[in-house]
């Protein structure tokens, strides 16, 4: 199995991904991995770990997951591995549950989310993010 952590989805899959029919609630799996050291685009906070930096935007996502009525589920750090096999570990999982796809755009479309990505830039190494849908819903 090939796997490539992203920071950013290209406009291609960025399309595709919020063009789907999948209609109602979902929760996506964010697959986490950190910079050793935060990298922001003026340079600042260079003292920061990732993890560190990643936090600063675990806090202010918050309020936009909110405000479209998602929510933060659980984060936690990664500790092992029992069952497969891949060449690193990611640092961390986070699962948050939007109400909808036009949910999520909104989210990632505001104004606010952007200042909030800024600290997720910083801390991210890459990412995996996995759409899934509950089938006892």
């Amino acid at each position: 199995m090939f796997v490539n952590n992203q920071l950013i989805p290209t406009p291609e899959v960025a399309m595709e991904f919020f063009s789907s029919t999948d209609e109602g609630p979902f929760v996506m799996v964010n697959l986490l991995k950190f910079r050793d050291r935060a990298k922001y685009p003026d340079g600042s906070d260079a003292h920061l770990s990732g993890r560190e930096a990643y936090q600063r935007y675990g806090v202010a996502v918050q309020q936009c997951l909110a405000k479209v009525g998602a929510i933060g589920i659980y984060a936690g750090e990664v500790t092992g591995l029992l069952l497969g096999e891949i060449e690193e570990n990611w640092d961390m999982i986070a699962l948050a549950e939007y109400p909808s796809l036009d949910a999520m755009r909104e989210m990632v479309s505001s104004p606010e989310y952007a200042a909030a990505a800024v600290h997720r830039t910083a801390g991210l190494a890459g990412q995996l993010n996995i759409k899934t849908k509950n089938l006892n819903p």
